[in-house]
């Protein structure tokens, strides 16, 4: 071609400029960024609202059906539908209404068509009592009775009076409870101990053996003591229940029915139309307080969550205790000792994959390694009189020492891979300057490399116990349980039980929602365990973060 040829003109689109300088790709990694923060926010700010609402005292609304049926209760929630009528179909809205009284009505909820009320009010007396067994009563009191003479007729007559009188019944109450599990369990303690101390002379010297026959006297002068304990508990217990038996509480219920409550069996009570703002917040602040500091009762639907609090706090720290110093150490010896070759590089894959392997997996290998193996061989050594004794196994069963171990396990690969990163982080000038001075190999280690990986490492310490905290499935093979009131502390030491099976919110979850009898009043609690849960997470991570911090504003001005 001549050089004198006409040259074609090349068009340049308008975008080439932005496109030349990314600018696309900034708008595409931007909308990323804000779409995966809305999604968090909005899912944060569901279980807030959700679960913070979970208590606040509801109006209870009276409503009259067109059939006749009048109703009383807590409007759950709203819903507009489409129902079929003569003239095809058309939208309509109803309301669904948490009645309770579930005794004498078979049912907790009802659905009601805003087109089917002929009349809705709030009573003013309308009371949500809250029991120990039946769940939650609507009803108008009448009367407030103590054995057969009336203290106080009418609504408010009575509900003054109730309001004087319960505060003391509830406390002889608990009093009863803390000597049942306090005294009473302390009495059993012993005589397990001395039942143990029987069955090991016996095993040790022989059943006719004057130690096994000294230990055995031994048994029997405890036993007579602890029958005179006993006795005493008894008559302090009875001496308890004796100014609060008789009391009762005449309700009506929108019905017409008259139902009896002892007052020994209420737990609290509220008028919510007659609450202030400052009473529905001292109602509010009661139910909060009884859900973190009390015990769960009505098949985990009811009562407190403290216990799968413990057990839930316990189980990440005991977790960390274990997966930092074994995960440092690994990725040190990987990072720092191992030679490049195929081995190491076959172990960094192996590590890889299995942060990849199910949960379950983790906690069917608990069951079989860590409870029956392990286990079954420590009761064997240490504990086979209490095997003889209680036929029961001590360490060979699930528990919390062996659930700790299992999720160990499991976050470990994690803590490997973060402190390996931490590690090749640290430059390399250091540790030559620090060879330079004349350090040794652990020594430039020790001093030079660890404080400054440090940040790193807690990082992925933070997200390991992120990732233990909120397991369930391991656990259900390692030693969560449905109910486990008894924590496995001591008064000097507060992990001298861990053999003992435990509750996990994770594991309160899935119950409350998944085998609850009844799904729909268990929902709001549902949000509320797992704003708990969030919220102990959140807990441990900003101590983790506010530890990191203070390690990088401590050794970033010396790297060089």
């Amino acid at each position: 071609m001549s050089s004198d040829a006409p040259r074609t003109r090349r068009l340049r689109s308008p975008y080439a400029a932005l496109t030349a300088q990314g600018e696309p790709w900034l708008w595409l990694t931007g909308g990323a960024l804000g779409w995966a923060v809305a999604m968090i926010t909005g899912l944060l700010g569901l279980i807030v609202f959700q679960g913070a609402r979970t208590f606040w005292p509801v109006p209870l609304d009276e409503i009259r059906l067109d059939d006749g049926t009048v109703l009383l209760g807590e409007v759950s929630a709203r819903e507009r539908v489409v129902t079929d009528a003569d003239g095809g179909p058309r939208p309509t809205s109803r309301r669904l209404l948490r009645t309770e009284n579930f005794e004498i009505t078979g049912s907790h909820y009802r659905w009601c068509d805003d087109s089917a009320i002929s009349a809705e009010s709030r009573p003013l007396h309308a009371a949500a009592v809250e029991r120990l067994e039946g769940g939650r009563f609507h009803g108008v009191p009448l009367r407030l009775r103590h054995g057969d003479e009336v203290v106080a007729e009418g609504a408010a007559a009575a509900w003054e009076r109730f309001r004087a009188e319960h505060p003391a019944i509830v406390g002889r109450g608990a009093e009863i409870r803390r000597i049942d599990r306090v005294e009473r369990g302390r009495l059993q303690r012993q005589l397990r101990s001395a039942r143990l101390a029987t069955t090991r002379a016996r095993l040790a010297a022989g059943a006719d053996s004057p130690a096994a026959v000294a230990a055995a006297a031994a048994e029997q002068d405890l036993a007579a003591r602890v029958a005179v304990a006993e006795r005493e508990l008894d008559r302090r217990t009875d001496d308890l229940r004796r100014p609060s038996a008789g009391w009762v509480l005449d309700c009506s219920t929108s019905d017409g029915r008259e139902v009896a409550l002892p007052l020994d069996r209420i737990v609290r009570a509220w008028q919510p139309n007659r609450l202030s703002w400052w009473g529905k917040l001292g109602v509010y602040a009661g139910r909060w307080g009884e859900f973190l500091g009390e015990e769960p009762r009505e098949a985990n639907s009811a009562g407190g969550v403290f216990p799968a609090i413990w057990g839930t706090v316990a189980l990440t720290l005991i977790m960390a205790l274990v997966v930092a110093p074994l995960g440092v150490l690994a990725a040190l010896y990987l990072r720092e000792y191992a030679d490049r070759g195929p081995l190491t590089a076959a172990v960094r894959i192996a590590i890889n994959n299995l942060a990849g392997v199910p949960s379950i997996v983790y906690g069917a290998f608990g069951l079989g390694f860590f409870c029956y193996v392990l286990g079954g061989s420590i009761d064997e050594v240490l504990f086979q009189p209490a095997l003889v004794a209680d036929g029961q196994p001590t360490f060979g069963t699930g528990g919390l020492l062996w659930a700790s171990l299992t999720l160990a396990l499991l976050t470990l690969p994690v803590v490997i891979v973060a402190t390996e990163e931490a590690l090749a982080a640290v430059p390399n000038s250091m540790r030559e300057g620090s060879y330079a001075c004349g350090a040794g190999k652990w020594q430039t280690i020790r001093r030079i490399v660890l404080p400054r990986a440090l940040p790193g490492i807690l990082t992925g310490l933070i997200l390991a116990m992120a990732r233990g905290a909120g397991e369930v499935a391991p656990l259900i093979l390692v030693g969560v349980k449905k109910v486990a009131l008894d924590l496995p502390i001591d008064g000097t030491f507060p992990f001298v039980h861990p053999e003992r099976e435990f509750m996990h919110l994770a594991y309160l979850i899935y119950d409350v929602g998944f085998q609850s009898p009844n799904a729909q009043a268990a929902r709001p609690l549902v949000f509320t365990i797992t704003l708990l849960l969030v919220a102990i997470i959140a807990a441990l991570n900003l101590t983790a973060i506010w530890l990191r911090s203070r390690l990088k504003r401590r050794y970033v001005a010396q790297q060089f």
